[in-house]
């Protein structure tokens, strides 16, 4: 299908996580027209699966509730899930950009009363949990889903399972003939914010992730740690089930590692010591262990370094992990480190490794569909790239939450004045 929507003045944001709601938010406040396409079925991307998210440790209801009032209040903005850029040409000012929109098999007329669900039978990976958990094959992507539309899967099509699903809805929003659309855009700026993504830990096989059955990585220890995650915010071993007491965080995980990523995230350490907090605050009784080789926790989170740092629950070891072992009987997990305070060979037993992997931008992975200039490690430069085609939040640089909003808004600002060059 083929449908250009018209309006150079308009500015297109690729990506629905944090930056690029922010972006595309400041710039329909702006009084501009904006079309935000997102690939996952839902927007609010990586902040949506956090437990909690700095600076103020708020869940992710906290920031999302409110810009998802604020989309909804506003006329000047289109959204597109399940959808990616396939194209761009044109120039700033007049940009021709194509989109692509795979079938979600449920139309408008969901309501999310969930009887679909219950008509469902077979299950499939989670991919909101990282595979951690099962799902029906028609299901909410997650509770606090936007736009709150069912999803279903489509290896079920054909089968007799899919016609009861249908059935089973009273609003006939089932609809299992939908295909993949093609549409085209005409936009005078676009702003790419399509996030970041883990480095996959599996490449680092002294650590052992993948065959070990206790070793996870920071990502996941969010999922695990969060109320709507696979265990329902108990933090506990994944080969049994069993609650942890020791927890070993092993920072630069294959970071500031010329093997794997030459650079420094510069959140992991951070997000190691917040989710000791969530240890803790689950078990008084428990330990968390962080292995590190020089802690970032710079301006205004040193304090947040400190108050952690000062709970005799916490030990802070500075050494880079060389290995990583696991007793197939107990589960147990042993972690061998160099203690360069002392020059000790450390080798102790833990419940559970958390592997602090750094963050790769999604530009180093899925190249953009346009004239645009990326660095060595992928990260889309912010200056002598194409004209009107602008970046924003961790596809230009590791970054938290709160400096992704910045970044978005004066991503924003550059967008609205490359229109008004058209």
């Amino acid at each position: 299908m083929s449908n250009i929507l018209e309006g150079n003045r308009s500015i297109l944001v690729v990506g629905g996580g944090m930056s690029g709601l922010s972006a595309a938010l400041e710039a329909a406040e702006a009084g501009f027209e904006v079309y935000l396409v997102e690939k996952e079925a839902y927007l609010g991307g990586r902040v949506a699966r956090m437990n909690k998210y700095f600076p103020k440790l708020c869940p992710p209801s906290c920031g999302l509730e409110i810009n998802f009032r604020r989309i909804k209040s506003n006329p000047l903005i289109r959204f597109f899930t399940l959808s990616q850029v396939e194209g761009i040409s044109g120039e700033a000012g007049n940009f021709d950009v194509s989109v692509r929109t795979m079938p979600r098999y449920v139309n408008e007329r969901c309501t999310g009363c969930g009887v679909c669900e219950s008509a469902a039978v077979t299950e499939v990976p989670d991919p909101f949990n990282y595979g951690l958990s099962t799902v029906k094959v028609i299901h909410l992507p997650h509770e606090f889903a936007y736009p709150m539309r069912y999803l279903l899967a489509p290896q079920i099509l054909g089968t007799e399972e899919a016609e009861r699903i249908k059935a089973a809805c009273p609003y006939d929003a089932i609809d299992l003939n939908m295909e993949t659309q093609l549409f085209d855009l005409k936009v005078g700026a676009v702003i790419w914010a399509t996030g970041w993504q883990p480095y996959p830990a599996e490449r680092i096989q002294y650590y052992g992730f993948g065959r070990h059955r206790n070793v996870i990585t920071n990502v996941m220890m969010e999922r695990y740690a969060a109320p709507n995650g696979p265990t329902h915010g108990r933090i506990t071993r994944p080969s049994d089930g069993k609650e942890v007491k020791r927890v070993a965080f092993v920072q630069c995980a294959g970071s500031r590692d010329e093997n794997h990523l030459p650079y420094c995230s510069g959140i992991c350490c951070l997000a190691s010591l917040k989710q000791a907090t969530y240890l803790l605050d689950q078990d008084p009784e428990a330990h968390a262990t962080i292995f590190y080789i020089d802690i970032r926790a710079l301006g205004k989170f040193e304090d947040f370094y400190v108050k952690v740092q000062s709970d005799e629950r916490v030990s802070l070891i500075k050494g880079k992990v060389g290995e990583i072992t696991e007793d197939p009987q107990t589960g147990l997990v042993t972690v061998q480190v160099e203690d360069q305070s002392t020059g000790a060979i450390l080798k102790d037993q833990f419940d559970l490794v958390v592997l602090a992997t750094g963050m790769v931008p999604n530009t180093a992975v899925d190249k953009l569909p346009a004239q645009t200039e990326v660095d060595a490690m992928g990260f889309l430069l912010t200056k002598g790239g194409a004209p009107g085609i602008f970046g924003a939040g961790c596809v230009t640089a590791p970054m938290d939450v709160a400096s992704c909003v910045q970044e978005a808004t004066a991503a924003a600002l550059r967008a609205i004045q490359a229109t008004r060059r058209g």
